[in-house]
Formats: structure tokens, C-alpha cells, sequence
């Protein structure tokens, strides 16, 4: 067997990320865990947990304010998913309870790995959770990158937007961690089906439309949260500066 080449020893775990490298059953503890903070640890209430398919194939797709929003999110569906969540925090001290609740690295640098182990997923029928924005932010998704929309084209599943609201105020910084028993909300809205029939202008045309429509649908989505819980986002901080493909 030959040498792998510098360039493949070279590459983050997000970048070589495999489908067989997630742990199926990783989600049914750590769903748990999630579902401990939201209720226990913190005071969280979840609305239109209605709105996410119970069985096939969904997309997650979250505005992302705070450091929280994953663990928040990940207990408050009302069903197992795997996180698309930055390769740094499996490099942490807590990496190996990443690897282990079953979530999917991604190198925002070479995010293409993380998404293709997520479509395999999605063929599986499991839930995929997404942060379109990238990185913390103020939460408008009003700029976003294209891993979604690619994701909901090529996988023709649902996206069921989601709002995360309270978990980094006002003035606090990016790595803000929210008091015991903060009062937090996530709200889901109704699905959102994106085209995949391609047309003239091909896959390229096809998948800058799914993302004009989920950028458009998520925007909406979170205005209409913040109107219906009252909790505002915070308005300071970066405003959608996201990271490629996360």
C-alpha cells in the first residue's frame, strides 16, 4: 500500500469526513442531554415543534446567535438529528462527546465532506441540523451560504426553519453561556420546499434559487418569532458574516 500523499495526511477531520465515521445512535443519548439543559439547567419553551416531520428525511435549519444554540436545538427536536457543527469543537476537551452523540465535523474552510455525509444521512431518512449563517451572529439570516440550499436540492428534503431566541443578549459576548434558568425560546416554523427539477440554467441557476428562498423563508421566520415571544435579537455583533458550508 503506497504513502498517503502530504496533501490527504494534511487534511482536517471535517474535510475527511465519512458517513460510516457518525455514530447512528449517538443522538439518542445526547438528544436527552439536550432535552436536560432545555428544561432542567434552563427555563426553555418550544413552540411549533408540530411544524418537523416525525419520520423521513428534514432539514434543521437554525438563525445562530450564541455559543448554545447547538445543545439547545438538539433537545428541543422532537426527534434524533446530527449536527453539522465546526471541526474546532471537536478538536476541544469535549470533542469526544461530539464524536460520540453522533454529530458531523465540518471544515468551513472545505465544507463539502460535511455535507455529502449529511446527504447520505438525510437517504437514511435522519434529520440534519444546519446553522445557514456560519458563525454567531446577530441571527437575521438575512446573508447565508449555499451549504443549505445545496443540501435541500440534491437531497429534495423539507427545511424546517427554526428560530433560537435569549441565548446571547444584548451586550454579552459570542461565547456567552446563559445563566441557570434563563428564559430561552426556539420556535419552528412550517417546512419549506425548495425546486429540484433543474431548469435551463442547470444546477447552478437551480440551487441559487433554493438559496433566495430559504435565506427569504428563514428571515421571515425569524420576524415572525421575535413578534410572537417578544425576545429581540441581539443588536450588536457581526450580522450574518457566516463561514462557508456550516
Amino acid at each position: 500500500m503506497s504513502e498517503p500523499t502530504a496533501s490527504k495526511a494534511a487534511a482536517s477531520r471535517g474535510a475527511r469526513v465519512r458517513a460510516e465515521d457518525i455514530y447512528r445512535w449517538g443522538p439518542v443519548w445526547s438528544r436527552r442531554v439536550g432535552w436536560f439543559l432545555d428544561h432542567v439547567y434552563w427555563n426553555t419553551t418550544v413552540l411549533g415543534g408540530e411544524h418537523v416531520p416525525r419520520t423521513g428525511p428534514v432539514i434543521i435549519a437554525s438563525n445562530h446567535t450564541g455559543v448554545i444554540d447547538g445543545p439547545l436545538l438538539h433537545g428541543a427536536i422532537p426527534r434524533s438529528s446530527h449536527f453539522i457543527i465546526k471541526q474546532e469543537f471537536f478538536d476541544s476537551k469535549l470533542g469526544f462527546l461530539m464524536t460520540g452523540a453522533g454529530q458531523i465535523p465540518v471544515d468551513r474552510g472545505n465544507g463539502r465532506a460535511a455535507l455529502v455525509v449529511a446527504q447520505k444521512l438525510l437517504a437514511e431518512g435522519r434529520a440534519v441540523g444546519i446553522f445557514p449563517e456560519g458563525n454567531r451572529g446577530r441571527g437575521t439570516v438575512k446573508e447565508t451560504r449555499a451549504g443549505t440550499a445545496w443540501l435541500a436540492v440534491q437531497s429534495g428534503a423539507p427545511v424546517v426553519p427554526v428560530a433560537c431566541l435569549g441565548t446571547r443578549p444584548t451586550g454579552t459576548k459570542l461565547g456567552h453561556v446563559p445563566a441557570p434558568r434563563s428564559k430561552l425560546h426556539v420556535v419552528f416554523g412550517e417546512p419549506i420546499h425548495v425546486s429540484t427539477e433543474r431548469g435551463s440554467g442547470g444546477n447552478r441557476a437551480l440551487i441559487a434559487n433554493a438559496m433566495t428562498a430559504l435565506q427569504d423563508g428563514l428571515a421571515a421566520h425569524v420576524e415572525h418569532a421575535v413578534r410572537l415571544t417578544g425576545v429581540e435579537l441581539p443588536h450588536d455583533g457581526p450580522d450574518g458574516q457566516a463561514a462557508p458550508l456550516s
